[in-house]
């Protein structure tokens, strides 16, 4: 069989970018937190791609794509290991059902989104949690939360288009499908949803950091924090334009739509910032960019550009009044991930019931999809939230989340690894120890 080489090019190479993305958020992250938690920090979504990696290919694609099991998850032991994803009995390639390239590119794309989005979690939980039960946490979570949640959406499963889903039921059923279709394109519901509120229900259950809003918590380099957002930027055409499958019209839309989108949210973020406090600053125009990336990940391949304009300026505003709630109600979200990936989230899954040029509500088809979109962003949030509750009870009961206070107090990059990013923070002096 003679393949596509131009799309299976394009794929492995947006599944370069998205894996990329990974080492951008541990930047992005390091930058924000305190100079004695930034290599912990980093650490934790380099944790994720190492258990990730692993149990992706023995069991995650499985569950993801294999065969379905009550419309919740594929088959774990189907494609155990990939076993038969590679190649047939008959020794040749499998193609994959996407388009003409080896179904091994789909699976390469695969792994690198279940790796960013539980890397995402980690910035809700900074500075106080022990790096074992982080590690525990991502294999269980991804496994419990993620490859479900991707199998519902992306995966024939009960939240994407086929007859027996919840929007089939909804408004029923048309040759065979959903007459109105859900509409995931790259993540809003399994990727940013997911993770947000994973990281909300963990912040929740693990309480906040020793002194917070007590003392000052500012970002320890800002310069780390700004090349983070580029990567994950960068990273982005891979996540969203890589979501077409193809080196298409698709393709160039979404690459389109998520440069818009991301642009009209700096500028959203900065104009709320300057109003509220008087400064429009590089913090908020770095999250400003990936919030304005959260928001239309869902929505790249089904809004025109000015469409990605506008959901991507609602986005930077609405997310940029988000983060300040931790401080009204007390929740320690360290780097926002509630406020920017939860918000941002529902904000591009809902808005596309407004905007999608098919379908939506502002383009005179009516509101049918802005309710499947609403029903499905609330069966993500309650499924989430549910499950991650249930892993992180059991982790707290059994290995425990928190580092002792003494720990957190001289910074958990000593305490946990032996070692500082910062020779001025004693790091020579205490790995000398640690090894005598």
């Amino acid at each position: 069989m003679e393949w596509d080489t131009g799309a299976t090019a394009w794929m492995l190479v947006s599944a370069s970018l998205v894996l990329l993305m990974t080492p951008g958020l541990a930047f992005f992250y390091g930058g924000m937190v305190r100079a004695k938690s930034v290599l912990n920090m980093m650490m934790m979504s380099f944790g994720a791609m190492g258990i990730i990696g692993v149990v992706y290919v023995l069991w995650g694609w499985s569950m993801s794509y294999g065969s379905d099991i009550g419309g919740i998850i594929g088959n774990p032991f189907d494609q155990f290991g990939l076993s038969g994803t590679i190649f047939d009995e008959s020794g040749a390639a499998v193609s994959s059902t996407l388009g003409n390239y080896p179904q091994v590119v789909d699976v390469a794309f695969q792994v690198t989104f279940a790796i960013i989005t539980t890397a995402l979690i980690s910035g809700a939980i900074a500075d106080r949690v022990k790096y074992g039960s982080w590690l525990v946490f991502t294999g269980i979570w991804v496994t419990l939360a993620y490859f479900p949640l991707a199998h519902m959406v992306w995966g024939g499963g009960f939240l994407s288009g086929s007859e027996d889903g919840l929007a089939a039921k909804i408004f029923g059923v048309t040759d065979g499908a959903a007459t109105v279709a859900p509409i995931d394109f790259a993540g809003g519901t399994v990727v940013h949803i997911n993770a947000g509120v994973a990281g909300l229900v963990l912040v929740l259950l693990i309480g906040a950091r020793k002194g917070f809003g007590k003392e000052p918590m500012r970002p320890h380099n800002l310069p780390f924090v700004m090349l983070g957002a580029a990567l994950l930027w960068f990273g982005w055409f891979g996540f969203n334009a890589g979501s077409a499958f193809g080196a298409n019209e698709t393709a160039g839309l979404a690459w389109v739509n998520t440069t818009s989108a991301a642009a009209a949210a700096i500028l959203g973020w900065l104009v709320t910032e300057k109003i509220r406090d008087g400064h429009a600053t590089s913090l908020g125009a770095a999250s400003g960019v990936v919030a304005g990336l959260v928001a239309i990940t869902p929505a790249a391949g089904a809004l025109s550009p000015v469409g990605a304009i506008i959901l991507g300026a609602v986005a930077g505003a609405l997310c940029a009044l988000a983060v300040g709630l931790k401080y009204r109600f007390g929740y320690d979200d360290s780097l926002d991930v509630v406020g920017v990936h939860l918000v941002g989230g529902l904000v591009g899954t809902i808005g596309i019931g407004f905007l999608a040029t098919e379908g939506g509500l502002f383009y005179g088809d009516g509101g049918k999809l802005l309710v499947i979109q609403v029903v499905v962003a609330l069966f993500a949030v309650i499924f989430s939230g549910v499950v991650t509750l249930v892993v992180g009870l059991a982790i707290k009961a059994t290995l425990g989340w928190r580092i002792t206070e003494d720990q957190e107090v001289g910074g958990i990059d000593l305490a946990v690894h032996g070692e500082s990013a910062y020779e001025t923070l004693g790091g020579g002096r205490v790995i000398k120890e640690v090894r005598s």
